[in-house]
């Protein structure tokens, strides 16, 4: 007999909304991140795609500042009202799967503490919206399963349409999702259904203006993809792929997901979810082949620990219950100060937690390195200032001195920012931001004015700021040099 969904939890609504408030109280504290930064610059260029990302966040992020620049709680309020998001759906998958509003409150919990939620939560970033559309797109997937709902798949397409102008990585999750389906005896006929081909066709049709953009531009997402599966297609990198999946969601979260992900493959009555499961299987073993990052699977790790969640809720004690809810809690503290920037930032930088997730580090030191990068800048003499530009090796960089601004105009060659130069051809002195000496090949007459001091020990401290007279030979043949597309 299939579940019958039971009466939603009041206090999932609760944990939603608390655990957004926490994300919002806590976002203007330490500083921008360096992909924040970077997709702020995107958003003010833009296009239908861009080397290493479809133009979603970059749009939003560019959006945020627009309406009130400078402000973190402006640039990350979606992606903390994304994750409140998240956790209701969680809990809903819960309901959908039987689960009383106990089980519901602890899908909840679990999903609001899980350290890969809390971490993209925190941020601006395309996986904080590609968390959202995984768990869009499962929740969707289960309730056509579920009802046998064929015209459901229109919105599926629509979910996942809009999820793949974010971030491609909903590809792989629909292509696990269809394996499953075609895995599960008397789902299969959803293959065959023109909602579910029409679905699909609205998918390709969203899609499809970023695709158009790659095949446009060589296709450098496959080239940045190659220098990722280079970076995580290592032993390490596969080992703690693995490792991470006992830790998105803290170990018990993990042990309820084991719970889910044995009982979805078990039992009868949940046979119209079972694709979930084997969605997941399938991509764990994808991405350790191709190299994935840790994080990539937290949007199937919820729904299995919510099924695990309804399991233990039907079998354990009341009392157990309420301990296990607790302790699910509790122990999500620990690690908190990883995750969220809830200590003094120089007490952070100087603890072990940045070794736990070195995001937070990213975070720290902004003002000061475009403080250093100014005063270079304005010890010029007043000529060479009026046409003086700045090249920075990364895009972390350049960001920050266009958002904190007062400074000489800014170019880079990574990523993104190299389609956006050269500068002109009548600039210099050129002031290169880097960690290492600039190659004569490219820039002439270089001296090295400061070491940058962030005050941590981040990606930035230590490189240096030189002043060159200006391009070896012409623009155009620098900025072949100085381009380069990396993660």
């Amino acid at each position: 007999m299939p579940t019958t969904p039971s009466e939603r939890s009041r206090w999932v609504y609760a944990v939603a909304g608390a655990t957004s408030i926490v994300l919002l109280a806590l976002a203007g504290r330490y500083g921008p991140h360096r992909d924040e930064l970077y997709f702020i610059a995107a958003g003010n260029h833009p296009q239908w795609g861009y080397p290493d990302q479809p133009p979603l966040t970059p749009l939003i992020a560019a959006a945020a500042d627009h309406l009130a620049h400078g402000s973190l709680f402006a640039l990350r309020l979606l992606s903390a009202l994304l994750i409140g998001g998240v956790v209701l759906l969680t809990a809903d998958l819960a309901r959908d799967f039987g689960g009383d509003r106990r089980a519901q409150l602890l899908a909840a919990i679990t999903a609001a503490v899980g350290g890969g939620v809390v971490a993209v939560g925190h941020l601006l970033s395309t996986s904080t919206l590609d968390l959202f559309a995984w768990t869009v797109v499962v929740r969707l997937v289960v309730a056509v399963l579920h009802r046998d709902a064929q015209r459901g798949w229109l919105w599926v397409g629509l979910a996942a349409g809009i999820g793949l102008e974010n971030k491609s990585l909903v590809a792989p999750l629909l292509g696990g999702l269809v394996l499953g389906i075609a895995l599960t005896p008397g789902l299969r006929h959803h293959l065959r259904s023109p909602w579910a081909w029409a679905g699909a066709g609205i998918a390709l049709l969203l899609w499809l203006p970023n695709l158009w953009w790659q095949a446009e531009n060589g296709w450098p997402q496959l080239t940045l993809s190659a220098d990722i599966r280079d970076e995580y297609g290592t032993v390490g990198g596969i080992a703690e792929l693995i490792g991470f999946q006992f830790l998105l969601l803290n170990p018990l979260g993990a042990v309820l997901a084991l719970i889910g992900l044995r009982a979805l493959l078990r039992r009868e009555e949940w046979r119209y979810a079972r694709p979930v499961v084997i969605a997941y299987l399938a991509l764990l073993l994808f991405f350790v082949i191709t190299g994935g990052k840790p994080y990539y699977l937290t949007g199937l790790l919820a729904p299995l620990a919510a099924a695990g969640s309804v399991v233990v809720c039907r079998n354990w004690s009341s009392s157990r219950i309420t301990w296990f809810t607790a302790l699910v809690a509790v122990t999500a503290l620990f690690p908190l100060p990883a995750l969220l920037p809830v200590l003094p930032a120089q007490t952070f930088a100087e603890s072990f937690y940045p070794a736990l997730n070195e995001d937070g580090m990213e975070t720290i030191g902004w003002p000061r390195v475009v403080a250093q990068v100014r005063a270079v800048a304005d010890a010029l003499p007043p000529d060479q200032r009026r046409t003086a530009v700045i090249v920075t090796r990364n895009y972390g960089e350049a960001g920050a001195l266009l958002w904190y601004g007062n400074t000489p105009p800014v170019y880079s060659g990574h990523n993104g920012f190299a389609d956006w130069g050269p500068p002109p051809t009548d600039s210099g002195p050129v002031l290169y931001v880097g960690e290492q000496v600039p190659d004569p090949d490219v820039l002439t007459g270089c001296r090295l004015a400061a070491t940058l001091n962030t005050g941590v020990d981040n990606e930035e401290n230590g490189h240096g700021i030189w002043v060159c007279t200006g391009p070896t030979t012409s623009w155009s043949h620098a900025w072949d040099r100085i381009r380069h597309l990396d993660a």
